[in-house]
């Protein structure tokens, strides 16, 4: 049988395409569910983006009540700054390391003297006098 040129490269075409044809339904859905993705994507950024926003004027509201205050500490700060630098500081814990060896006991020993002048008086005002009770007072 003799061909028709051309003919089976046409059919060879229309059958390329009958195929691409049957695929196409599965494309489209594909290509739904994509765009749904797509989607949803873009409603939980828009979300995102509105909490991001709503933060964001927070914290601005925030920076702005709390610049001035914190801007009227810089000069404070800066003059403890300058106390703590001074190498004097650094005698501190040894200074008050010697008062506590040195005064804690002295303390301790005037308050036992205390107690004692205490007692001592205590027991005089007990005793009765000699010559009568009442006589003098």
């Amino acid at each position: 049988m003799p061909r028709i040129p051309g003919l089976s490269e046409l059919l060879a075409l229309l059958q390329t395409q009958t195929e691409a044809l049957a695929q196409l339904p599965r494309t489209l859905s594909d290509l739904n569910g994509t765009v749904k993705e797509l989607t949803e994507a873009t409603t939980m950024a828009h979300a995102t983006i509105a909490s991001a926003q709503r933060i964001a004027e927070r914290l601005e509201d925030l920076v702005e009540e709390l610049e001035e205050p914190v801007r009227a500490l810089k000069p404070g700060i800066e003059r403890v700054g300058r106390v703590l630098d001074d190498p004097v500081v650094d005698t501190v814990p040894d200074t008050l390391r010697r008062i506590q060896e040195d005064l804690v006991p002295l303390i301790h020993g005037l308050r036992v003297a205390q107690d004692r002048v205490g007692s001592v008086t205590g027991l005089l005002r007990r005793r009765p006098r000699d010559g009568g009770e009442d006589e003098g007072l």
